[in-house]
């Protein structure tokens, strides 16, 4: 299956703003972090189109990041040149959705519910992802939920799923500490998957920085594939 990541980030956890700049395409993320903000190549680039992104990134009040693929090695060497720093490499992840739906999951383990709820904020906000964040779960136009995880009679997790062109992904997927490691996130993941296949997706996916083993860890558990990466490169103010 030949997918553009590039398409189904976009769509399901969206920028504020696109703008098209010569070869590059402009995200505004309003502070709701890298991935809607960076921007990606699109076509041939020159330094002076490097230029003119940076100049435009700063004028929205951005930092200079840019995010690169597969494809993008002389923008990341130009950018390497450039003093830009490497940031957060990431693994996509896929699995048809059918691989995560043939376990039920335990009831009131995993409630899928939008708009989200306060103890949702809570917890999101726990782990660094606040009102900009929402913000662009918000945007999303396509199917979406909020995933709603308890476990032991608490509120213990939460995260948002959303479809675009027939793959549902897994954003913002973030589990209290005192509930981690004991399996509340392979509950998470096939209940995302349970919902996804109701709403018209044929395939779950999740984005998960290289840096993380335990949710990469979890993700070979299920089954799921490394089907594609990405990086940041940016510059210091």
């Amino acid at each position: 299956m030949n997918v553009n990541w590039a398409d189904i980030v976009d769509g399901t956890w969206p920028a504020a703003r696109y703008e098209k700049l010569g070869p590059f395409q402009l995200r505004e993320g309003r502070g709701g972090g890298s991935r809607v903000s960076a921007a990606s190549s699109v076509g041939p680039l020159s330094l002076k189109d490097v230029e003119a992104a940076e100049r435009a990134m700063q004028a929205m009040g951005q930092k200079r990041i840019f995010c690169l693929r597969p494809g993008d090695e002389g923008l990341d060497a130009l950018l390497a040149q450039r003093g830009y720093d490497i940031l957060d490499p990431v693994n996509i992840y896929t699995c048809p959705v059918k691989q995560l739906t043939d376990v039920t999951v335990p009831r009131v383990t995993v409630f899928t519910i939008w708009e989200p709820l306060a103890i949702m904020r809570e917890i999101w906000a726990q782990g660094g992802i606040g009102p900009e964040r929402i913000a662009v779960m918000e945007r999303a136009t396509g199917p979406k939920t909020g995933l709603l995880m308890r476990q032991n009679d608490q509120p213990a997790g939460a995260g948002f799923v959303a479809i675009h062109d027939g793959i549902g992904v897994v954003h913002a997927l973030e589990i209290l500490p005192s509930h981690r490691r004991q399996g509340l996130g392979q509950w998470a993941m096939r209940a995302a998957a349970i919902w996804a296949q109701d709403n018209g997706a044929h395939t779950l996916g999740v984005i998960c920085t290289k840096a993380n083993d335990g949710a990469n860890g979890l993700y070979h558990s299920l089954g799921m594939q490394i089907v594609g990466e990405y990086h940041y490169r940016v510059k210091g103010d």
